[in-house]
């Protein structure tokens, strides 16, 4: 049975019992949420079967932590950033698929010509060569389009040093890239 809830009653009660361990209702939570929520793990892995186990696992902890949403925000907001720490730590325990999903940078334009594919290829490239601090959140501001203040709050750092280490990343790749060309 597939339900859309769109109602806030709605969504409060499925949230209550599912606190309460009720499996249907878990289950129609996890089945509302799901989709989504894979988009945006197979973003971070660019692998289907490595963002089904995010997926899994961040499930898994949404549920055992059900107890902690308060209500201050969205519960859409709330499970965003338990799949987000989610697969931060899955990325960095899996090192191999750090570089899989810097290779697999979307192109914007998909009427892009031979030369601009081949800078596309030098950025990636490029970006590939950056130390792990730096490509992190080169990455999440550039490619996920987070912001300084919620990269912080993903990886515990202050914005300040988000900032920093984006502006490093930036002035690292054009240095790099002005010498290839």
């Amino acid at each position: 049975m597939e339900i859309t809830v769109n109602n806030a009653n709605v969504l409060s009660c499925l949230i209550y019992e599912s606190k309460m361990g009720n499996s249907k209702m878990q289950k129609l939570l996890y089945d509302q949420y799901a989709d989504t929520m894979f988009t945006m793990c197979f973003r971070f892995t660019k692998n289907k079967e490595d963002a089904q186990d995010i997926l899994q696992e961040a499930f898994i902890k949404v549920f055992r932590n059900l107890h902690n949403f308060r209500g201050d925000g969205s519960f859409e907001g709330w499970i965003r950033k338990i799949i987000k720490h989610t697969a931060l730590t899955y990325l960095r325990d899996n090192k191999k698929h750090i570089h899989q999903s810097c290779l697999n940078i979307p192109v914007a334009d998909k009427t892009s010509t031979v030369l601009d594919k081949l800078a596309e290829k030098d950025i990636v490239k490029t970006v590939t060569t950056l130390p792990s601090g730096y490509r992190k959140i080169f990455l999440m501001h550039i490619v996920e389009g987070y912001n300084h203040r919620e990269i912080a709050g993903i990886l515990g750092c202050s914005e300040g040093t988000s900032k920093s280490q984006f502006y490093r990343s930036r002035t690292r790749i054009q240095k790099i890239l002005k010498k290839t060309a």
